[in-house]
């Protein structure tokens, strides 16, 4: 899976944060990550006691995955970078090792601008959600 992410975004490790995608259309776009200690330690620093996973990288994590959903979805071409967050909120923690599914709604996309909005979940409970803006910068 991760090959076939590689191939949808420009990111790579040890900061590509998603998994699968497991459906990508016009509307909409759902996807997977589990952060895990050995993969994600560089992230460990952040909450060291607890391993709870940082909230904005949760955040980036989902704009990744729309990201990756829209291309995946041939919906738009070009090198698109994060250009506005808005409307960020987290609801609880999530701890490394677990499942977190992506569900993203596409707001608008084009060839030069793409706004999406997502909510990340753990076992069907909100953790986070956020409104995004990207713009094209190729």
């Amino acid at each position: 899976m991760k090959k076939e992410i590689e191939g949808l975004i420009p990111h790579r490790y040890p900061f590509i944060f998603v998994d699968e995608i497991q459906s990508a259309n016009n509307d909409s776009v759902i996807g997977l990550k589990t952060f895990n200690k050995e993969d994600d330690k560089m992230l460990m620093g952040s909450f060291p006691d607890y391993e709870y996973i940082p909230g904005m990288i949760i955040i980036e994590s989902m704009a990744q995955c729309g990201g990756a959903g829209i291309k995946k979805a041939k919906l738009a071409d070009g090198f698109f970078g994060l250009a506005a967050m808005n409307d960020v909120q987290f609801f609880k923690g999530v701890t490394y090792g677990n499942q977190i599914r992506y569900e993203i709604k596409n707001i608008r996309v084009s060839n030069s601008i793409i706004k999406q909005s997502g909510i990340a979940y753990f076992e069907g409970e909100p953790i986070a959600q956020a409104t995004w803006t990207c713009g094209r910068i190729d």
